[in-house]
């Protein structure tokens, strides 16, 4: 089986402990569970190396690289050793990227989700419900109803100081539209998942920087929204007014340091 996961190459002049150390990275990262699949060993090595290497450009892999020039250093000398080209261990960069990105914003997204619910239950008069635990189709994730009030919560989260990026789908948009109680919230947490500081998007800017449909025949779905640090407001001002006495400040728009 370690056969696989050689080149070419003569690699007999490594050591033993050369040898057992490189197994082992190809063990915990996951290589030989993948002996079978009809991608090429070299972009397999290559994509497990951008993930398992906490190489500190990869998580903003979006913006630093947009070129196969702008590839770091480490993933050139990478894609040489495996024989990729530069444009090949772009594609290769990019794709496992989406992938990482897509199954991170869901992690975080949820427990961003179910963070804010506890603490709006706690802290808000009336009903809290997470909709989004049953259906996705409503445009937003929380519904807060307190006698003649209600506010419906769209959250976004984040582990990011300075850097606030957002996916919003036609359907919450559309809502936004239609629905004068729909509120974009951020949620930033830290890295162990404890809710930091709360602030609600403004729809005017969210209306000004979605995408516009050119013609009947093109139709964005989705899209993606670099939000600047300044935009933001603290706190959730749809549910100021119902918060009860003891509601934490994060709430009231003031975040803990």
């Amino acid at each position: 089986m370690r056969a696989l996961f050689t080149t070419h190459s003569d690699f007999s002049d490594i050591t033993p402990t050369q040898y057992d150390v490189a197994y082992a990275w190809i063990r915990e990262a996951g290589l030989l569970d993948k002996v079978n699949s009809g991608v090429p060993v070299n972009c397999q090595v290559f994509d497990s190396a951008m993930v398992h290497s906490d190489v500190p450009w990869f998580r903003d892999a979006d913006l630093l690289v947009r070129r196969p020039d702008e590839l770091p250093e480490d993933a050139l000398c990478a894609a040489e050793a495996l024989g990729l080209s530069p444009e090949e261990a772009y594609a290769q960069v990019g794709a496992v990227w989406g992938k990482v990105d897509t199954e991170e914003r869901s992690r975080i997204g949820s427990a961003g989700e179910l963070a804010l619910l506890e603490l709006l239950s706690e802290s808000a008069e009336g009903r809290v419900e997470h909709v989004a635990a049953w259906s996705d189709g409503y445009g937003y994730d929380i519904f807060v109803d307190a006698y003649q009030h209600s506010a419906h919560l769209e959250v976004k989260t984040t582990l990011r100081v300075g850097r606030l990026t957002i996916y919003i789908s036609r359907n919450e948009y559309e809502t936004m539209l239609r629905d004068p109680a729909w509120e974009l919230v951020a949620v930033r947490l830290t890295p162990e998942l404890k809710l930091k500081g709360v602030a609600a998007v403004p729809r005017e800017w969210i209306a000004d920087h979605v995408p516009s449909d050119r013609t009947i025949r093109g139709r964005w779905q989705s899209c993606r929204l670099d939000i600047p640090p300044e935009v933001p407001v603290p706190g959730i001002p749809s549910i100021a007014s119902i918060l009860v006495e003891s509601a934490p400040e994060v709430l009231r728009g003031v975040s803990e340091r």
